[in-house]
C-alpha cells in the first residue's frame, strides 16, 4: 500500500517524444483508425470529435502528441505545487480520487510548512507507454504506464506510476482521476482490437466482478471478512488484521466505517487483459473514529491537525480516500477472482468532537 502525503503494457519499439522539459517519453505507434459505418459528418471540431445525428463515432481517445502533452502538463503543475505546497497551482490537473488525495495533502502541508517544500525534488516521469482505447461520446481516458525517478530502477524496488487520465468534455482539460504505483512486473499486458486497448464497460458480466460492482464487494469484505471474491494479500486480508489490532489498544477504541465512492470523475475505469480479465481502477472512502478513555485526548499528527474541524476533545474521525486498482478475472471465477495489484490513500479531512 502506497500512502500519499502529497500523493505493462506490452512493451513495443516506440518513437522517442520529447514533451516539456522533465520529461522524456516513449510513445506506441498509433494506427489510423478504420471506417466501421457510413455516416453522415456533421461537425468536426480540432479535438477530432465528429457528430453524426445526435451519436459520436468511436474514436480513439487520445493521440499520441496529445497523450504526451497531458503527461508533460500533469507533472509540470505537479512539481509546481509540491515546491510551493499550493494546492491551486495544480488543481486544473487533477480529478477524483487523486484530487482528493492529492489536494487535501497539498493543502494540510501548506499549514505545516508555509514557506513551500524545502524538500522538493522535481518528479520526472521517463519511458511512457500510452495505453488507448476507442470510445463514444465523453467522459474519454487513456493510461500512462510510466517510469518515476523516485525509486530504484532494477530489480523488485523498480517501480511504475500507472495513472488514469480523464477529460469529460471538448473544451476540458486533460485530468489524472486514478493513480497506483506497481512493481514493474505487475502491470499486465492489455488486450488489442486495430490496435487499441479495449476498454470493458461497468456492467459487464464477462468478468468475475463487473467493475460497477467492486467497490461494493471490497467494502462487504472489509466490513465483515466473509469469503469473496477478493483474493488475500495486503490489502485485503492483512489489511484487516491489522484494523482489528488497532481496535484493540489500551484506552483508544478504534472504529472503521468504509463507504463506495463511484460517482463523477471516482467512477471505475477498467481495460480488458490478454487472459481475457481485465485491469480496473476504482475507489473508496473510509472514516477511521478513534475515542479516548475518560479523562483523555487523542493524540492527532500534525498533518492530520491541519485539516481538522472541530474540536478534539475525546474523538476525532478521520475520513481517507482510498485509490486500488485490481486484476479481475474472467466470468466463473467465484472464489479470489480479484486480486489487488496497488493501493493509494490519504487523508481528505478530519472532524474533533
Amino acid at each position: 500500500m502506497r500512502r500519499l502525503t502529497l500523493g505493462r503494457a506490452p512493451r513495443r519499439p516506440a518513437e522517442r517524444v520529447t514533451a516539456g522539459p522533465v520529461l522524456r517519453l516513449s510513445a506506441r505507434p498509433v494506427r489510423a483508425l478504420a471506417a466501421t459505418a457510413a455516416v453522415t459528418v456533421l461537425a468536426l471540431t480540432a479535438s477530432g470529435c465528429v457528430t453524426v445525428h445526435g451519436e459520436t463515432a468511436l474514436l480513439p481517445a487520445v493521440t499520441k502528441t496529445e497523450a504526451a502533452q497531458a503527461l508533460a502538463d500533469f507533472t509540470t503543475a505537479y512539481n509546481r505545487a509540491d515546491k510551493a505546497h499550493d494546492p491551486a497551482l495544480d488543481s486544473s490537473r487533477v480529478t477524483g480520487p487523486l484530487g482528493a488525495i492529492n489536494q487535501a495533502g497539498l493543502r494540510s502541508r501548506a499549514v505545516t510548512s508555509p514557506g513551500g517544500n524545502a524538500n522538493h525534488r522535481p518528479l520526472e516521469l521517463t519511458d511512457a507507454r500510452f495505453v488507448v482505447p476507442r470510445k463514444a461520446g465523453w467522459p474519454r481516458w487513456f493510461v500512462a504506464d510510466t517510469d518515476s525517478n523516485t525509486d530504484v530502477d532494477e530489480g523488485r524496488a523498480d517501480q511504475r506510476w500507472v495513472l488514469a487520465f480523464v477529460r469529460n468534455g471538448p473544451e476540458q482539460l486533460w485530468e489524472v482521476a486514478h493513480l497506483v504505483v506497481l512493481t514493474a512486473g505487475a502491470v499486465p499486458e492489455f488486450a488489442e482490437e486495430e490496435g487499441y486497448a479495449v476498454p470493458v464497460p461497468a456492467d459487464t458480466d464477462t468478468l468475475a466482478v463487473a467493475p460497477e460492482d467492486l467497490g461494493t464487494a471490497y467494502v462487504a469484505y472489509l466490513q465483515d471478512g466473509k469469503p469473496g471474491p477478493y483474493a488475500a494479500g495486503p490489502h485485503t486480508s492483512l489489511w484487516r488484521e491489522q484494523r482489528q489490532k488497532t481496535a484493540k489498544r489500551p484506552g483508544l477504541a478504534t472504529q472503521y466505517i468504509d463507504r463506495v465512492a463511484d460517482q463523477g470523475d471516482f467512477a471505475p475505469l477498467g481495460l480488458r487483459t490478454k487472459d481475457g480479465g481485465a485491469f480496473v481502477f476504482f475507489a473508496t472512502r473510509y472514516f477511521e473514529r478513534q475515542t479516548a478513555a475518560k479523562g483523555y485526548r487523542p493524540k492527532v499528527d500534525p498533518d492530520v491537525k491541519a485539516l481538522l474541524t472541530g474540536e478534539v476533545k475525546s474523538t476525532v474521525t478521520k475520513e481517507w480516500v482510498s485509490n486500488q486498482a485490481v486484476l479481475v478475472k474472467p466470468a466463473g471465477t467465484d472464489r479470489d477472482g480479484v486480486t489487488i495489484a496497488g493501493r493509494l490513500q490519504g487523508v481528505v479531512g478530519a472532524a474533533g468532537s
